[in-house]
């Protein structure tokens, strides 16, 4: 049966290399794997692996080719690993997936994490093969790490193993999950997150404790791991779509959601892939140095950084060649010169020829890299239509409305908002944004304090976002936006007495906001709340590092820097502290509540963006907008990109009504929670519907966005005119107004057939 696709072009920036304790490894594995019971053991009937599948598959190959530096020991411990990885997955497909049995799948998995404590022996007796080589790799492994490596590794094999039920789910559902939750929990079903701790094991580092989670470290891990399951994606195709009946797979998400055919599909999936190397190497180049010389990381710690990046991409490199090598997947037909059919099963391709894949990938890739980067600002966008948009919730308006709108613009005035930045703000522009509506819409039972408190806390969040690229981005200046940064972290402390002075219109807001907010909280949730801000002013340094680049973000980064550059994760950590103690901290964690949250901020988000893209691209020169963001990324027009982004609203709405219609109820018989806690989280799920309905009627009624609103806001200047006006902060905006044509269709096609 011929292939359902050719597998595209690969970005391949990395030799592979072979480690030498491959036979060794290979012979080591078969052993272990008969001990451990997993070949021609029957389970409940069924034989998961012959002998000849474990040979066929070649796992002793993928590790050799994704570790090539560890010596024969390690080798052997790391093959032992991702036998039992894959071996667990075919298990659960054989046992549970094709027989779509949930409940005893869910038993299966509750028993898993007895196996891996964090601390302590092993108690509990295995009865069957997944658990029996969990306790032994676990108990071979874990010994030489910190505590902080152990609970690391604990959690994302953990997730690895829990999120089965995710797949399992949709399969007995026959539901296909949008692009954003698919890549969210591919990621973590996937196992790449596992990986990257093995990779710590293998190279005998841990990375420093001090930035494991920082934004740099966290994107290298997510960027690998996405890479890494797009690729499977594109070689396990046939034999999970097309023989499993397997609904997680990239190339399917992308060929249903954009209704296109499956070849295209996997090219654009393939495009994806490249996205997320190229965002990989932009961190590892422009973001790691200055962590390391921030947090004052020490010689040893850095080369425990380096090493970790130098193995990630060993990974990827070494596990495109074992998956063009392996029985396992689709790889009888490529394009990319090398196969199976031309190269000895387990030896390199050939003198030369991996050099010769890297410099014709990087050549090929080189216009979609450039394109990132060669954003044309203040562009005249010509008619945009505004879409139908999904909102299935009904709009309530608080009492105190009229009431907050006059406190919001006098609290304005009071911080100094209209006098400190000529030109970005004054009492016009604020009764024109109208936060009390916003507020008034997001929860329709607040006190006339409480609805303040909102209002207030939207009025300083957006003059910060409009503050940040003027000040910060048209000077160029990080130092300048890094210092400013931290004086207001330090500003927001726990024991509320803050050394730092306000001097500045946005310290005080952020300072009366804070003594307001955080003085009637426990020393706790303070810490949480203080989090959740700092994390959003940190996001506002990610846009200015992009403004000074030029740079039109990665897809996958953006969405879920968005949340940050949205202010959501503060919204919803306000909400959650609100819920008091009724609801256990671990709720919180689990993928239902992470999944209503996540796409009930996405639809708010992305419905900011289409009504903000003009006001951001023709008169801001902004890079920073979803419909921008899938334009560049898709090549389409910018009408088509509205409604592709609007397609993403309506998929992340519809999410959140499955999991409020079926998660919820589901998480509550599962955690056993008592009915405070299910009032508790019921009600927080309406807080989220009212949120999302308040918004979509603000954007619908203030005065920010609209075409009228723009012109008397800019001053009646033109797109060939805006460049001047957006000059570097202080300087003088000069030009004679002219008019830039618009793209037109086809000129997107044009553009790259010049650029390559």
């Amino acid at each position: 049966m011929p292939q359902p696709f050719t597998l595209p072009e690969f970005y391949e920036p990395h030799p592979a290399r072979l480690n030498p304790n491959l036979e060794r490894a290979r012979v080591h594995t078969k052993a272990w794997a008969y001990e451990m019971d997993m070949i021609d053991v029957p389970q409940h009937g069924t034989v998961i692996w012959t002998e000849h599948d474990l040979d066929s598959h070649d796992y002793a190959l993928l590790c050799a080719y994704t570790h090539p530096d560890c010596d024969g020991e390690m080798l052997d411990l790391i093959t032992d690993w991702y036998v039992w990885v894959f071996y667990f997955d075919d298990h659960f497909v054989e046992l549970y997936k094709r027989t779509r049995d949930i409940k005893s799948a869910k038993e299966y998995l509750d028993r898993l994490p007895l196996f891996m404590p964090v601390e302590g022996p092993i108690r509990a007796t295995p009865t069957n093969p997944v658990e029996k080589g969990l306790a032994d790799l676990w108990t071979r492994t874990v010994g030489s790490h910190s505590l902080d490596w152990r609970e690391r590794f604990a959690y994302n094999t953990k997730h690895l193993l829990d999120e089965s039920m995710w797949e399992l789910g949709n399969i007995s559902e026959g539901r296909l999950s949008n692009p954003i939750e698919y890549i969210e929990m591919r990621r973590k079903v996937g196992g790449a997150p596992w990986s990257a701790n093995l990779v710590e094991h293998a190279a005998g580092f841990e990375v420093p404790s001090v930035i494991a989670a920082s934004r740099p470290l966290e994107v290298l891990r997510d960027t690998f791991s996405d890479a890494v399951h797009l690729r499977n994606d594109l070689f396990s195709y046939e034999r999970e779509v097309l023989d499993e009946g397997e609904l997680s797979n990239g190339v399917l998400v992308f060929e249903k959601f954009l209704d296109i055919p499956t070849q295209q599909a996997a090219e654009a999936v393939n495009d994806l892939l490249t996205s997320r190397l190229h965002q990989f190497e932009h961190t590892a180049l422009t973001e790691v140095p200055p962590l390391l010389d921030e947090n004052l990381i020490d010689p040893a710690g850095r080369v425990a950084v380096l090493a970790y990046v130098k193995g990630l991409q060993d990974w990827q490199s070494g596990g495109h060649e074992w998956h063009m090598r392996s029985s396992r997947y689709m790889n009888g037909s490529q394009n990319n010169g090398h196969s199976s059919a031309s190269a000895e099963l387990g030896g390199p391709v050939g003198l030369g020829t991996s050099a010769a894949r890297i410099f014709k990938s990087v050549v090929a890739t080189m216009p979609q890299r450039l394109r990132s980067f060669t954003n044309q600002p203040f562009t005249d966008l010509g008619e945009l239509r505004k879409p139908q948009m999904y909102m299935p919730y009904q709009l309530t308006l608080s009492p105190h409305l009229d009431a907050s709108r006059a406190q919001t613009l006098a609290w304005g005035e009071e911080m100094g908002f209209f006098t400190e930045v000529p030109g970005l703000w004054d009492r016009d522009k604020l009764d024109a944004y109208d936060f009390a509506l916003c507020s008034a819409g997001l929860d329709p039972d607040a006190t006339l304090e409480e609805l303040n408190l909102s209002a207030n806390w939207l009025t300083w969040g957006t003059y910060g976002d409009d503050y940040y690229p003027v000040v910060f981005g048209r000077t160029l200046n990080m130092p300048a936006a890094k210092a400013a940064t931290q004086r207001m972290k330090d500003l927001m402390s726990v024991e509320l007495a803050s050394p730092v002075v306000p001097s500045s219109a946005l310290e005080r807001g952020l300072a009366d906001l804070w003594r307001r907010t955080a003085t009637p909280m426990p020393v706790r949730f303070r810490q949480k709340f203080k989090v959740a801000v700092e994390n959003m002013l940190d996001s506002w340094l990610w846009e200015v590092k992009n403004q000074h680049e030029n740079r039109i973000p990665d897809p996958v980064d953006y969405v879920e820097m968005r949340r940050q550059t949205f202010g959501a994760e503060m919204t919803t950590s306000l909400s959650r502290l609100s819920h008091g103690t009724s609801v256990p901290d671990e709720i919180y964690e689990t993928r239902t509540i992470q999944n209503m949250e996540n796409s009930a901020i996405d639809y708010a988000a992305l419905l900011n963006d289409v009504y903000s893209f003009r006001k951001e691209i023709q008169y801001e020169g902004e890079v920073h907008n979803a419909v921008l963001v899938v334009q560049n990324f898709l090549g389409v027009e910018a009408q088509q990109a509205i409604d592709i982004v609007n397609d993403l609203m309506t998929a992340r709405m519809k999410q959140f009504q499955h999991t409020v219609d079926k998660g919820l109820p589901q998480l509550f018989d599962d955690h056993a929670l008592n009915a405070e806690a299910r009032a508790t989280l019921t009600r927080y799920a309406t807080e989220l519907q009212d949120w999302m309905v308040g918004i979509m009627n603000w954007h619908e009624e203030c005065r920010r966005y609209g075409d009228a609103d723009l012109v008397r806001h800019f001053g009646g200047h033109t797109p060939a005119n805006l460049s001047a006006l957006h000059a570097p902060f202080g300087a003088a905006p000069s030009g004679t107004p002219t008019f830039h044509k618009p793209k037109g269709l086809g000129t997107s096609a044009a553009r790259l057939k010049a650029s390559i």
